[in-house]
Parts: structure tokens; C-alpha cells; sequence
């Protein structure tokens, strides 16, 4: 089993986030904890009813830090996947809300409504034919039948993407499917969600900087701790790179490199999962730390800003 496991990405403002994600998009928090190396700030994940891989979106957020600026070795947009016949839907709900939208266009044969959220960050759409026939999670405002299904995938611009593309198709199971324009697109093999990445290949591209709106890292999934480690041992012997050592993150199990573009890579393990410390049913009501920070929990708790949820 491969493809996307989660995308990570900064905000700011906690509240304002968790509004936008939950009843603009209709995502569902399923897990609100902090981010394990700065315990003071938030850490947000969004997807399905019970968190699957291949459907989470999570923030780092950091209130008060700057805009990033956008630029080469980044993941420039994160797509998700929507019922081909709801793009109109979405376009209108989009236009009511006053959300940043541009207009509609066709990427690969698929339509696609590109925008962002109150930080930047650039989102997209797509509409893929027979997706109503999934699963999807519904917040009671956003008809069950027009619903996120997960993610679709992420846009990556890069330099070069001949070294990017050899990790991709040799140790992440993705194989070149297509080329459209300066498009690459590479696809996972028997997935529906998080099953595409395209690499935008832009020579001589500037840098980009990371801050509030950026791409922190894109993860990957691997089964099981076994694979994730024969995937390490391909990284170092065939592709040169260093991966960290194992991190225990409580809901999986990860590794992190940087990929030759620059891009941060995670490895992630589809188990144990989101339900590890809470039942499905109520994902993401309370603050749910790891069993290292609770004993600061009073501490946390107090530093960080009051929600609704």
C-alpha cells in the first residue's frame, strides 16, 4: 500500500483555522493535541470520520508568525477530492463565503477550483468521477452527497525533478502516469485517496521560505514499521539521503528527510492511528497529549488559547 499518509501545513490564528476547516470545508477535527517539540502551540489534524490515512490535513500553529513566501523545494498546493458533479457546488459555496477562489480550469482531464484558506495556503479541488460512492464525512452544513472524500494529492515545484521522481517511484511505490504542460504526475497504485503527486518542474527557480500559509512536510504511508525501514535502507543505500531516526508521534510512527528538490519527505506508518487515546465517536473533542507531556498538562493547557469545538 503507498501514497500520501498527510500533509502538514503553518497557520496562525488557532481559532480561525479550526472555523475555516471544519465549517467552511466541512473536514472533521480529528485531533486536536500540540505539536510535540513546541507543547505551548496547537497542533490540528483534519480529515475523515476516523482519520484515515490518505485523508489528513494538519497544522503547526503558530500565532503571530510571519507569511512564507513561495518558491522552489515546497509543496505548492495540496488537493482534495470532491464528487465530480459537485464542483458547481463548491465553486457557489465558495463565492457565498467570500473564500479566495480563482477560477475553474482542467488539470489532467479533470476539473479543478483552485483556493486558498484565511492564511494562504493554496488548496485546490477536483472533481473525480464515481467518488460519491465513498465514504465521507458530513458537519451538517455541507450535504453529505458534495463532501471531501480526502485528499487527492500535492503540487510540488521544483528545480529539477529527475532525483525526486527516482525516490517517488522507487521506494514511495508511485509510478509517472502523465505529463500536461510542466506537469509530472505520479500516481500509487491501487489508492483512491492521496494518490497523486505532481512535480512542476521550473529551472532556476528561487527558494522558497517557509511561515504561516507554507507546506511544512508531506508524509508518506508505509504499512507497517518492517517496511518503513526497508524503504530507510533504500534511501541511504540507493538515493544518498539521511533519514532521521524513528519518532514516535502516538498516532504513527515517522522518519524525515529532505528530498533533493529540498522538499521535507516523512515516512509515516498507518498504524496505531487516531482512536489510539480516544474512541472514534468523539475524535477530537478534548486536548489529548502524549504520555510524555502529561504531567505539564495544567501547565499546557493554560498557555494555550480556549476553543470551541
Amino acid at each position: 500500500m503507498s501514497g500520501i499518509h498527510h500533509i502538514t501545513a503553518i497557520a496562525g490564528d488557532p481559532a480561525r483555522n479550526l472555523d475555516f476547516y471544519t465549517r467552511d470545508v466541512g473536514l472533521r477535527l480529528v485531533k486536536k493535541t500540540v505539536n510535540f517539540d513546541d507543547p505551548s502551540t496547537y497542533h490540528f489534524y483534519y480529515g475523515d470520520a476516523a482519520g484515515s490515512p490518505g485523508t489528513i490535513l494538519t497544522f503547526f500553529l503558530w500565532p503571530g508568525s510571519a507569511p512564507g513566501s513561495r518558491g522552489g523545494g515546497e509543496v505548492h498546493r495540496t488537493a482534495f477530492r470532491v464528487p465530480m458533479r459537485s464542483m458547481d457546488y463548491w465553486a457557489r459555496r465558495f463565492a457565498e463565503r467570500e473564500i479566495s477562489c480563482q477560477a475553474m480550469e482542467t488539470r489532467f482531464g479533470e476539473p479543478v477550483l483552485p483556493f486558498s484558506d484565511p492564511d494562504g495556503t493554496a488548496l485546490m479541488l477536483v472533481g473525480i468521477a464515481g467518488a460519491e460512492s465513498g465514504p465521507a464525512w458530513s458537519n451538517g452544513d455541507v450535504p453529505v452527497e458534495h463532501a471531501i472524500r480526502g485528499l487527492h494529492g500535492a503540487t510540488l515545484v521544483l528545480d529539477s525533478a529527475e532525483r525526486t521522481a527516482a525516490i517517488l517511484t522507487d521506494v514511495l511505490g508511485f509510478r509517472e502516469v502523465g505529463r500536461d504542460g510542466a506537469l509530472i504526475r505520479f500516481a500509487a497504485s491501487g489508492e483512491t485517496n492521496g494518490c497523486v503527486v505532481d512535480i512542476e518542474e521550473r529551472k532556476g527557480v528561487t527558494r522558497g521560505h517557509q511561515g504561516r500559509g507554507s507546506v511544512h512536510h508531506i508524509a508518506f504511508r508505509a504499512t507497517s514499521d518492517a517496511e518503513q525501514a526497508k524503504m530507510v535502507e533504500k534511501l541511504i543505500a540507493e538515493h544518498k539521503r539521511h533519514p532521521t531516526e524513528q519518532k514516535d508521534r502516538n498516532y504513527f510512527r515517522s522518519i524525515y528527510f529532505r528530498e533533493p528538490g529540498g522538499v521535507l519527505f516523512e515516512i509515516a506508518t498507518d498504524k496505531p492511528g487516531f482512536a489510539v487515546d480516544e474512541a472514534t465517536d468523539v475524535l477530537g473533542r478534548d486536548l489529548r497529549l502524549p504520555g510524555f507531556l502529561e504531567s505539564r498538562r495544567a501547565e499546557i493547557e493554560s498557555a494555550l488559547p480556549v476553543l470551541k469545538t
